[in-house]
């Protein structure tokens, strides 16, 4: 398949690695020549040096015969005139990266059918969802949910003393028999391991588990902590990522606090949103944080624009005490550094929009895809059919890439935890857990 990424820059860069990387044929379009020139250098793809909205620029790109399009420039009209142009060249599937609400808003003259984009993608407020499923849960540095809602994979730190720390996953599969946990991952010491039977788990592991909604809250205690209810949540950062997050938490009846540094965005916010207490003031004073009472905080959000901004004030809110800290992070380099300094965890609104274009990318026999931020493994939920490879076999018999692992099967309400004398039958989902190496062998089970 032939994919045209318009945009060199965090996104577009990531994703066309991604693509490259399993295969695909990738042209990347960017206007910048030092940035087109690094990305020819870093990937296996051909670089285009130009506008993206521009039609030559397009047609030296080849897009007559693209078969997707993905505009992800930081400019939205460069990202709409380049897809609606595409749809004009026959382009089967466009998607853009559409940041101002105006453009597909409720009562906009223009809607996402009558401009011929099949997925507009709002950065900003994906980033706020992710946001808010973090802050549900203490234990979560990261939380995608899959099948529906009823499985989630939950990234978690063990902290020291906790009841799994010494043992091997045999042995807990033992211990918790009654349960339906399956460890699909161990990053320790910033490499990620797919784990076996006799993998064993230490104190200060980042895991990633694939659980049953309706038994996440029994993980807390195994891992080393108290379960706790959300209920007052301050914000770092009147931007547009901190106001999608203040609209979700007022639906819940969330007690809600922004703190923002510039008085004009702050009356705009008091006005927006009249349910949450707007202040002005700078969140990386810690005596004012004191003072609004941020050690009693259930969670703490830092949603400035700027990283290192972020990275401060979350330091400081959970030195003061809060309880649960996420950072808002616009650069892929610091998403591995935010664990590293003792911040809770990390949301970008780069890589919310990195992984709902691989979603819709990888359609078809994919119900959901998710990149996470701590590593570069991604989690893929598929959907078996009569013709999938893998359908029907006993999974000791299917030669399954080493750096990847099953993780679930759902069939129908059931929530199977796989066996090597377990099959894959037709209208199976499958949850696998894929380093990028085994992406494309694993598409090729499941195709």
């Amino acid at each position: 398949m032939k994919v045209l990424v318009l945009g060199a820059g965090e996104v577009g860069f990531h994703l066309a690695k991604r693509l490259s990387e399993e295969n695909q044929d990738v042209v990347v379009i960017e206007s910048d020549p030092e940035r087109a020139d690094f990305a020819s250098q870093q990937l296996d793809v051909l670089t285009v040096v130009g506008n993206g909205a521009s039609l030559p620029v397009l047609e030296k790109a080849g897009i007559s015969n693209a078969s997707m399009l993905l505009s992800v420039t930081s400019k939205d009209e460069v990202n709409l005139i380049a897809s609606m142009a595409a749809k004009k060249f026959g382009v089967q599937h466009v998607v853009a990266r559409i940041s101002n609400p105006e453009y597909y808003g409720e009562g906009s003259v223009l809607s996402q059918e009558q401009m011929g984009i099949d997925l507009m993608i709002n950065p900003e407020r994906e980033c706020a969802r992710e946001t808010f499923d973090l802050l549900r849960s203490e234990i979560a540095t990261d939380v995608v949910p899959f099948a529906d809602g009823r499985v989630h994979l939950l990234g978690l730190k063990v902290k020291e003393g906790a009841p799994v720390t010494g043992k091997t996953l045999a042995e807990l599969a033992k211990d918790l028999r009654d349960h339906h946990y399956a460890t699909v991952a161990i990053v320790r010491d910033g490499k990620t391991h797919i784990p076996r039977s006799d993998s064993k788990i230490h104190a200060g592991d980042q895991l990633y588990l694939l659980s049953p909604t309706a038994e996440i809250e029994d993980i807390a205690p195994l891992a080393g902590y108290k379960p706790s209810r959300l209920r007052r949540v301050m914000i770092a950062g009147g931007s547009a990522e901190g106001e999608y997050l203040a609209q979700i938490l007022n639906t819940k009846g969330i007690e809600c606090t922004i703190l923002d540094r510039d008085r004009r965005r702050c009356l705009e916010l008091a006005e927006r949103l009249p349910h949450a207490l707007v202040l002005h003031a700078d969140a990386t004073d810690l005596e004012l944080l004191e003072m609004e009472g941020v050690a009693g905080i259930d969670g703490f959000v830092a949603a400035t624009g700027s990283d290192e901004t972020n990275l401060l004030s979350s330091l400081l809110a959970k030195t003061a005490g809060a309880q649960k800290v996420v950072s808002l992070v616009h650069k892929f380099e610091y998403l591995r550094l935010i664990p590293r300094v003792g911040v809770d965890a990390s949301v970008s609104p780069r890589m919310s929009t990195v992984n709902a274009i691989l979603r819709y990318v990888r359609r078809g026999h994919v119900v959901t895809v998710a990149e996470l931020t701590s590593t570069d493994a991604e989690t893929i939920e598929y959907s078996v059919d009569e013709e999938s490879a893998i359908g029907g076999k006993m999974l000791r018999e299917v030669h399954f890439p080493k750096d990847a692992v099953i993780g679930t099967i759902l069939r129908g309400d059931e929530i199977i935890l796989p066996r090597g004398d377990d099959r894959v039958l037709p209208g199976d989902d499958v949850i696998v857990f894929a380093l990028p190496a085994a992406v494309s062998e694993v598409e090729q089970l499941f195709s």
